[in-house]
């Protein structure tokens, strides 16, 4: 089977989740194949994530940029090292449209990358296939609360929108964002959203956290009550101090029915 390729049966399939590893998947929907905040370092390997700070990466992605198929795009929800790392920056087409922040978009195209896209939130843009449709529209984020907020990059969460006639599969790709009370417009402006792509790990710096731990990301799917939640950005790195089994017991606990746990390199039809 080829990344990211649905698996066979199931009526209603819209595409596929092919988790690569750390918050890295590649997502397709009918004729349109994103990737999501490209992190390819390898084992062992250092990334900077802000304000000077390191983290070592503790395990592998399931593929390399050679192994992706032909994109329509990258989904960025900011640039830190582990979402955008030295390897991306490299081996990534600069033809290939990066759909980000603002700030993200303006520090890309200097460095060669030719079709950044930025969106601030709430802005959307469509790409069109035939009847097909794929709207995007960046959300609120927030790496941290507070005035160490501040300090570190701007963040977005995504809506992804797949329309092929009727209503519309949607898919919301958190970032990292902690909860936070402007979270809750998304349900209000979307409804019903059929996945949730969370990004967890309880990120900690001098005691800070800055992206969601078990507790948080069961608020938020509680908050926003997807269908479907697929748990990624956990125990890849160093600065991560919440495993996935913080979350999965919270979830259980809370009898949210709906958490689908892909391992780096499998494919989750959709």
């Amino acid at each position: 089977m080829t990344v990211g390729d649905p698996q066979p049966g199931g009526e209603g399939v819209h595409g596929s989740l092919y988790f690569v590893g750390n918050a890295t998947t590649v997502l397709r929907l009918g004729p349109f194949t994103l990737l999501t905040d490209p992190n390819f370092l390898h084992r062992g390997q250092w990334t900077h994530i802000g304000q000077g700070i390191v983290s070592r990466r503790l395990v592998d992605p399931a593929i390399g940029i050679a192994d992706l198929p032909d994109l329509d795009g990258v989904v960025l929800s900011h640039l830190h090292g582990d979402h955008f790392d030295r390897v991306a920056s490299r081996e990534l087409g600069r033809d290939l449209p990066v759909f980000t922040t603002p700030h993200a978009a303006k520090r890309l195209s200097r460095r060669g990358f030719r079709e950044t896209a930025p969106l601030r939130t709430w802005e959307t843009t469509t790409l069109s296939r035939g009847t097909a449709t794929l709207t995007i529209t960046s959300l609120p984020g927030r790496h941290a609360l507070g005035l160490v907020g501040h300090l570190l990059p701007p963040v977005m969460g995504t809506m992804l929108e797949y329309r092929a006639g009727g209503r519309p599969f949607r898919i919301y790709l958190s970032g990292d964002t902690l909860v936070h009370p402007s979270l809750s417009e998304i349900r209000t402006r979307f409804g019903d959203i059929d996945l949730a792509v969370v990004h967890l790990g309880g990120t900690k710096v001098l005691g800070l956290l800055l992206t969601m731990d078990g507790v948080q990301g069961a608020d938020l799917v509680e908050l926003l009550a997807p269908r479907t939640t697929v748990p990624v950005h956990y125990e890849e790195y160093t600065v991560m101090k919440s495993p996935l089994s913080d979350f999965t017991a919270e979830a259980a606990r809370r009898q949210e029915r709906g958490v689908r746990v892909v391992r780096r390199g499998e494919t989750l039809p959709i």
